[in-house]
């Protein structure tokens, strides 16, 4: 969340007008162009970035402009920040044909830097990347260790490794392999000197001291990023660099690529490979540059894994810590892919660090790449996966759901290791209450994570459950934020809503009379069983004005599209019909957030009828549960559009077409519900608590009640005195009151059509149902045949009747 003043200049921002900005544009021109490129230059690219920056549609900036920036960034004495700048304003705008940065002509390694990010922002254009790689390599050939610092040029081949990963020749690899082996292994382990001495300063003073560990310990080992000092050598920060860049060089430098060994494939080479854990160091320097490479790294992720132990004097160092462990488990995964013999070397300092982390809820992110190191090198890691399963979906969630970067690296790591649960996929779907946790804090971000998530979930002995929870989802957040307020111990920055009081909730929380209601709704796991949680909406009403409420339940809707999408690939017969009998009871019980019902009922109706479409057999055997629905519909149009979808599916699928256990008893009984419906519709009249009921009902109503009377045809004179008394109510000046001009004149079009049709029932039951063989695309295609003959005539009788009958 920005605050008030940068949200303000946001809006600024992106209200700037083209017009407005080219004479900006000019004006900044005129600025570039100036001998002096003083304070109100800098101010003026700094109001450019923020413009080009703040939209996501490209903001097009004047030729002559853009050309300036360019040269400025070109210009070896233009200030840095200066530079900076302009090359992220350049950024902004690619890809952009107007681009002609020349990297060969840039001789400053921080000025390369900037140029390279330009180029590789424009993407692969005229082979860009593999120019940009070719331009590192020889500044990194030219061993000048007076020269200019190689330590911005690493990222950017880094970013290059990654592009494109066959842009290196064999001999530039293995040159590159050589010059990350000293960097990483052979930084010094003194202090920089300071940038200059004052007058009084003495020799002595200026001596530079030793690099230390993160608890002040003098370092006896070799430099890596978790050692401090106050000062790094050029040497120490490439050091630094290297590492960042570790993993992506191991994965796309060797001739094998990333992840095409398998540990579980190769259990003869990993017996094979067990001698060579006793070869010594210096044996090791006899590889080749690349197996080089491997041991070196191996070696710097151990010494990470032991600095991880000692105890930071500085929170900064303890965070550095945490993430420098992540990266270190990374890469020794990377590491024992592509040569099985480091596992075994590597298994019991990982075990160590496995049992040490689980019980530090501060180091809870390690436990993502362990548990993957663990899962993706099966039985060969000797680890009963079944517990990390457990610890990792039944504690993290449920301790950890407030924290949004753990969140989404959680269903990060979730969606990346589908393919490794294998046998254990059942614990993930079980374990979808705890993982809704993380979705209902952090549902914005998450909401796209999870939609991609949600088939694997999604399972027919769980759908059911699983539809309940994503319903109660709002209730599920609002429930959460009482947890974190109750909580024992506090943080000093409050993670709910300070600006919202709710004591009646918290005493219901702390209530034991609502303790087992909680306590489902937090449940860790697939329980098996529902509750009706309607008490709890009530309970909870206060806290339906909560940002975060309001927030989930606006992505409750997406969610429910893509569960529906899901569950309807693995849903049987049985589960179509106890969904939609699902869909039905829930629509009077859903949490009051504002404006949630209104949403969720459209998802629920359209939903509906996809059910019916994908089983039209279920309008019969749910005969008996909806006329149960049509009989008890309360606040009929506060839920129109869940009734309009019922109705229009029992007018469309109540047919022997559908079904041939399709009775006329039945048809009679539906008529009979749907007129008691439509009467009540129609005496109901609108006031403050009751809002106005749409046209589309009544219509629909009447289409429905007239498809049931053309298949009985005992009732058509009922319809048609129907339909003749909804005519004629449609044109009383009493309608005014109840549907606006346009709906009245909507319904009375309709009665007069539909009561045209039943006068000929023939032709009334020829289009109001179908036979499957005139549904047919032939029937459409062909205008001489079939339905669009049978159509012509028909309107050609339903004009001529209707000029027959009285106005």
């Amino acid at each position: 969340m920005f605050s008030a003043g940068a949200e303000s200049l946001l809006h600024q921002a992106r209200e700037i007008q083209d017009e407005e900005l080219k004479k900006f544009c000019s004006r900044i021109s005129k600025l570039l162009q100036a001998e002096d490129l003083g304070p109100d230059t800098l101010d003026s690219l700094q109001r450019l970035f923020l413009i080009v920056s703040a939209t996501k549609y490209s903001r097009r900036l004047e030729k002559t402009c853009v050309d300036l920036l360019q040269a400025t960034l070109g210009l070896s004495a233009c200030p840095e920040q200066l530079q900076v700048l302009c090359a992220a304003i350049l950024r902004e705008m690619s890809p952009s044909d107007s681009l002609s940065l020349a990297w060969d002509h840039t001789q400053n390694s921080r000025q390369l830097s900037l140029v390279a990010s330009v180029l590789l922002a424009q993407g692969d254009r005229n082979e860009e990347v593999r120019a940009v790689g070719q331009g590192v390599l020889r500044a990194l050939e030219s061993r000048q260790p007076e020269g200019p610092s190689l330590r911005h040029l690493l990222p950017v081949m880094a970013k290059v490794v990654v592009l494109s990963p066959g842009t290196l020749q064999e001999d530039q690899a293995t040159l590159l392999s050589k010059r990350l082996v000293d960097w990483l292994r052979y930084a010094s382990l003194q202090q920089g000197l300071p940038h200059s001495g004052s007058f009084f300063s003495t020799p002595r003073a200026r001596q530079p001291g030793p690099i230390t560990e993160v608890d002040g310990a003098v370092a006896t080992d070799f430099f890596t990023v978790l050692s401090t000092g106050h000062r790094f050598t050029e040497d120490q920060w490439l050091n630094v660099q290297a590492f960042s860049m570790l993993r992506a060089w191991l994965l796309h430098s060797g001739p094998e690529g990333p992840g095409t060994l398998d540990t579980d494939d190769r259990s003869e080479q990993e017996g094979s490979t067990l001698s060579v854990i006793s070869a010594t160091s210096s044996a090791s320097r006899l590889l080749p540059p690349r197996e080089r490479l491997r041991e070196v790294a191996f070696e710097y992720c151990q010494r990470l894994i032991e600095q991880s132990n000692r105890r930071a004097l500085r929170k900064g160092d303890s965070d550095l810590q945490k993430a420098c462990l992540v990266e270190a488990v990374l890469v020794l995964d990377v590491l024992c892919r592509q040569d099985p013999s480091f596992l075994y070397r590597s298994l019991s300092c990982l075990k160590a660090l496995h049992g040490r982390v689980r019980v530090d809820p501060a180091s809870v992110r390690v436990l993502l790449p362990l548990a993957h190191f663990f899962l993706s090198h099966g039985e060969a890691a000797a680890v009963d996966s079944e517990a990390v399963y457990q610890h990792l979906f039944t504690r993290i969630p449920a301790e950890q759901f407030h924290s949004p970067m753990l969140a989404f690296e959680f269903i990060q790591f979730c969606r990346d290791n589908l393919h490794l649960f294998s046998g254990h996929l059942s614990t993930l779907r079980l374990s979808f209450p705890n993982l809704f946790k993380f979705l209902a804090w952090n549902s914005p971000p998450l909401t796209s994570e999870f939609v991609a998530l949600l088939p694997a979930l999604v399972d027919a002995g769980t759908a059911q459950e699983m539809l309940h929870a994503l319903l109660d989802l709002p209730c599920l957040t609002a429930v959460l934020d009482l947890q974190l307020r109750s909580a024992p111990a506090a943080s000093e920055r409050p993670l709910w809503d300070t600006s919202l009081r709710a004591p009646s909730c918290l005493e219901a929380f702390r209530d034991p009379q609502f303790q087992a209601l909680f306590q489902y709704l937090l449940r860790p796991k697939a329980s098996g069983a529902t509750e009706r949680l309607a008490p709890l909406h009530q309970l909870l009403q206060p806290m339906a004005g909560c940002a975060r409420v309001a927030q989930c339940a606006q992505a409750v809707p997406t969610l429910l599209q893509a569960f529906f999408s899901a569950v309807t690939q693995v849903a049987d017969g049985s589960l179509i019909n106890q969904l939609a009998l699902l869909l039905l009871g829930r629509s009077d019980s859903l949490y009051p957030a504002p404006g949630y019902t209104a949403r969720v009922h459209s998802v629920l109706s359209s939903q509906f009828l996809a059910l019916c479409t994908l089983k039209p057999s279920l309008v019969v055997e749910l005969a008996r549960d909806l006329l149960e629905f049509l009989g008890s519909v309360n606040g009929l149009c506060s839920r129109a559009s869940l009734v309009t979808s019922v109705v229009w599916a029992i007018g469309e699928y109540l047919s022997v077409t559908y079904d041939r256990r399709c009775t006329v008893e039945q048809i009679n009984k539906f008529f009979e519900a749907l007129e008691a419906l439509l009467f009540e519709v129609t005496q109901c009249r609108p006031s403050a608590d009751l809002p106005r009921c749409p046209p589309q009902v009544v219509t629909v109503l009447m289409t429905t009640l007239t498809k049931l009377a053309s298949r009985s045809q005992d009732l058509i004179p009922r319809a048609s005195l129907l339909l003749s008394k909804m005519r004629t109510l449609a044109q009383s000046p009493a309608t005014s009151s109840t549907h606006s001009k346009e709906g009245a004149e909507a319904i009375r079009t309709r009665a007069t059509e539909l009561l045209t049709l039943l006068k000929m029932p023939s032709v009334a039951q020829f289009v109001l149902t179908p036979s499957t063989e005139v549904c047919s695309p032939r029937y459409h295609r062909d205008a001489n045949t079939a339905l669009p003959l049978a159509l012509r005539t028909v309107s050609r009788l339903v004009e001529r009747e209707a000029g027959l009958l009285p106005g």
